[in-house]
């Protein structure tokens, strides 16, 4: 038996990206013979994927292949035809409404895309999310052989210098608020910028916000943000587009909080991250959020801005709150060892390689 992995694209530097190729290493390590199919292909990436096209030559009713779910994609079509075993997994689409006065392309992608959702119920062995929130959304639309699986995430690529230019620019000795996504509405970057605007001008002048995250066609919403930023008379918000792995990882180190405002998130991997790097972490509990956090940092309930902002200069000026927050945040990451999710994985393949 050979168990392989389908997936629209391969990108460089992506979470969802990364997980696929920790999952092939586990399974090669645990003697699956193990490759990954897509449909585009970062050239970084060459040596780690194939053509999906290719795959009718490997296919067999004794293989399983892993899909991770993703909207629109011919490689979705050729997944439910073949024989093969099936487990797909379902990473979240966004609600259609956030993007309706931003982007209304992708308001109808992802109104499609959670009516393909639906379409394929039945037709896979077993649904898989990466948090039990995303599982959830699977059994209500017709999932009736659901699980979770934890994203596997590899934390040690975090252990280099990172990026010198952003270590010059940003280690300026101002406090720094950190989030980290795309900029799409369901994140709500509105809400973290007024976040520091009461900080900065109630607390702590001497500090910059950096929001860490690629902007293309998102540039409606980006001027948005702007306008505000403009209209406060704030200063020290920084917008970096997209950014290259080490100047991520720079983000980080530069950091002395993470805030994240989002109403939105299947999972949340840079919570996570934040974890690794020791930022403490402020987040408003939507979707996976708290689940993904698994007791560590701190949860705000409501979105009081101002009583936010208090409690991150709390964390400032009292070290041993901010211990505490740290240390939480560690013990939290005990749960995605990667000896942990891996079991986890090879248990859903055994339950779809061992059933008729």
């Amino acid at each position: 038996m050979e168990v392989h992995q389908f997936a629209t694209s391969l990108s460089y530097g992506d979470a969802i990206s990364d997980e696929m190729m920790k999952i092939r290493t586990v399974l090669r390590e645990k003697g699956y013979k193990s490759d990954i199919f897509t449909r585009y292909l970062d050239p970084r990436m060459a040596s780690w994927a194939k053509d999906f096209r290719e795959y009718r030559k490997f296919s067999s009713p004794q293989n399983v292949v892993i899909f991770h779910f993703s909207i629109g994609s011919p490689v979705s079509k050729m997944f439910f035809r073949i024989p093969d075993k099936k487990i797909m997994i379902y990473h979240n689409i966004t609600p259609y409404h956030y993007f309706l006065d931003s982007h209304r392309i992708l308001a109808k992608e992802c109104y499609k895309g959670r009516l393909e959702l639906r379409k394929f119920a039945g037709k896979v062995d077993l649904a898989l999310g990466d948090s039990s929130f995303n599982r959830e959304e699977l059994q209500s639309v017709g999932y009736s052989r659901s699980g979770v699986l934890p994203i596997l995430l590899d934390f040690s690529k975090f252990d280099q210098r990172g990026s010198p230019a952003v270590n010059e620019i940003f280690s300026n000795q101002k406090t720094t608020l950190l989030f980290v996504g795309r900029l799409i509405p369901n994140k709500k970057f509105e809400h973290v910028i007024k976040v520091f605007y009461f900080y900065k001008k109630y607390f702590n002048s001497h500090s910059q916000l950096l929001l860490v995250g690629d902007y293309r066609g998102m540039e409606r919403y980006l001027g948005a943000l702007k306008d505000l930023i403009g209209r406060l008379g704030l200063e020290g918000v920084h917008f970096t587009g997209h950014v290259d792995f080490s100047e991520l990882v720079s983000y980080f180190r530069v950091a002395h909080f993470y805030l994240s405002m989002s109403e939105h998130e299947g999972f949340g991997v840079p919570l996570l991250e934040s974890f690794y790097m020791h930022v403490p972490v402020v987040a408003y509990p939507a979707g996976a959020v708290e689940e993904t956090m698994n007791g560590g940092g701190i949860l705000v309930f409501q979105k009081d801005f101002f009583k936010i902002a208090a409690l991150i200069y709390r964390m400032d000026t009292d070290n041993q709150l901010r211990e505490q927050v740290v240390s939480s945040q560690v013990k939290a990451l005990e749960k995605y060892q990667t000896e942990k999710v891996s079991s986890i994985l090879l248990h859903h393949i055994e339950r779809v390689k061992n059933e008729d």
